[in-house]
């Protein structure tokens, strides 16, 4: 019987040493996670400062460009802008958010246009240009306000 406690008592040694072994291995590769995670939520949060800098060197903080809003119209239409963003870029239901009345600041836009999220393709100034993009903005600015909800007949009843 000895023999058979000393093995059994052997084996929960193993096992309790593997089972700190086991801990320990997850233990450091959480660790090296956390560590990435915050590696990544610095270099995204610097390196957006840093192209928000670099993206719009003319505009200071702030300030908005003068541009041609009929210019800006038919340059929205040439690059299809409308195709998501509606003729008068009041938001595409689904696909594309409202970009007027209201833009966002200038800068914001520009830095959104040359590198966005989601579906859309980036625009470089390759592509578009800033002047063109100056332009655009002005036409997303000239956007009317819609009439309030009160005032159409249909939404009163």
């Amino acid at each position: 019987m000895k023999i058979c406690d000393g093995h059994t008592s052997d084996i929960a040694g193993k096992r309790s040493r593997r089972a700190r072994f086991l801990r320990r291995a997850i233990l450091i590769r959480l660790v090296w996670c956390f560590v990435a995670l915050a590696i990544a939520a610095a270099l995204l949060v610097f390196g957006t400062r840093a192209m928000a800098q670099s993206a719009a060197p003319s505009a200071k903080a702030g300030e908005t460009p003068s541009g041609n809003a009929e210019n800006g119209k038919k340059i929205y239409a040439k690059y299809g802008c409308y195709e998501c963003h509606g003729r008068e870029a009041q938001g595409g239901g689904i696909s594309g958010p409202r970009l007027a009345p209201d833009p966002l600041p200038f800068s914001v836009v520009l830095i959104y246009v040359r590198h966005p999220a989601g579906d859309m393709p980036p625009y470089t100034d390759k592509v578009v240009s800033d002047k063109d993009m100056t332009d655009i903005y002005a036409f997303l600015e000239s956007r009317p306000q819609p009439p309030p909800v009160n005032t159409i007949p249909i939404l009163k009843h």
